[in-house]
């Protein structure tokens, strides 16, 4: 079954600062450059600092799908949160529509299935480290994984607007569709074999992580075709999952 988008209001409490439903706010130089590049966005609101405007005039020179409006800082730690690293630009969008995950499956590269990663900022780091190495999507649960935020966009830096980010109703039904598709499924697991690229070189893989602490549910490591791990000779059993699919799309990236 292919992956299924879902929006919700924000929530001030749980997700950073409210937006009208549908949308988000975006906050950072890095996703705010991103988002006003991607043609598939709608922007409604840009707010800038002096300072971010020259900067970002710098890194996306004018002119910009919709006019910036001033704001001071303390506008925008206002509207953003005090603890928000804004770097003086906050931009009101739409949320993305994914596309299907059919269409999704004709850009080249692995695909990446995260497995109730519910920690926004390991999404937004898997999503970035998925744009560095040329994966083809990242695909999430339509539950038990956080929604499109300010948050998740400002630690994928950018690669939110790069990457399609899927959500999936039923994960164990995806993993059968990307399967029929012609893709090896792997599930990541400490307790499995190292990972070798080289032994993917005629495949595509879909690489599945799970939470940290819980890993791969059974159902989700019973539907992979194998399970693997990462070779690590250290003093540490275990990697943030972030960083499990940084070494891990690396080590496909070798059989390329």
């Amino acid at each position: 079954m292919p992956p299924a988008a879902r929006t919700s209001p924000q929530s001030p409490a749980t997700h950073g600062p409210a937006a009208p439903r549908g949308s988000v706010w975006l906050h950072g130089l890095h996703p705010v450059a991103a988002a006003l590049a991607n043609p598939a966005r709608r922007l409604k609101r840009l707010l800038l600092t002096e300072e971010a405007e020259a900067t970002l005039q710098a890194r996306l020179p004018q002119p910009w799908p919709l006019p910036s409006e001033r704001a001071d800082r303390t506008k925008l730690d206002h509207l953003l949160g005090r603890d928000t690293v804004h770097q003086g630009a906050a931009l009101l969008a739409d949320l993305l529509t994914p596309p299907a995950l059919s269409t999704v499956l004709e850009r080249p590269g692995p695909v990446l299935v995260l497995d109730q990663v519910t920690d926004p900022r390991n999404v937004g780091a898997v999503l970035r480290s998925a744009a560095a190495f040329g994966a083809a999507c990242v695909i999430t649960q339509d539950r038990n994984a956080p929604e499109e935020t300010g948050v998740l966009a400002k630690a994928a830096s950018g690669a939110l607007e790069q990457v399609p980010l899927l959500r999936a109703v039923n994960l164990a039904r995806t993993l059968a569709a990307l399967k029929a598709a012609g893709l090896w499924v792997v599930g990541l697991d400490s307790g499995g074999a190292a990972l070798r690229g080289t032994a993917f070189a005629e495949r595509r893989v879909a690489l599945v992580l799970g939470a940290e602490g819980t890993g791969l549910r059974r159902l989700t490591r019973d539907t992979c075709d194998e399970v693997a791990g990462l070779a690590t000779p250290g003093l540490m059993e275990s990697l943030n999952v972030s960083a499990a699919a940084t070494v891990a799309l690396y080590e496909l990236g070798r059989a390329s």
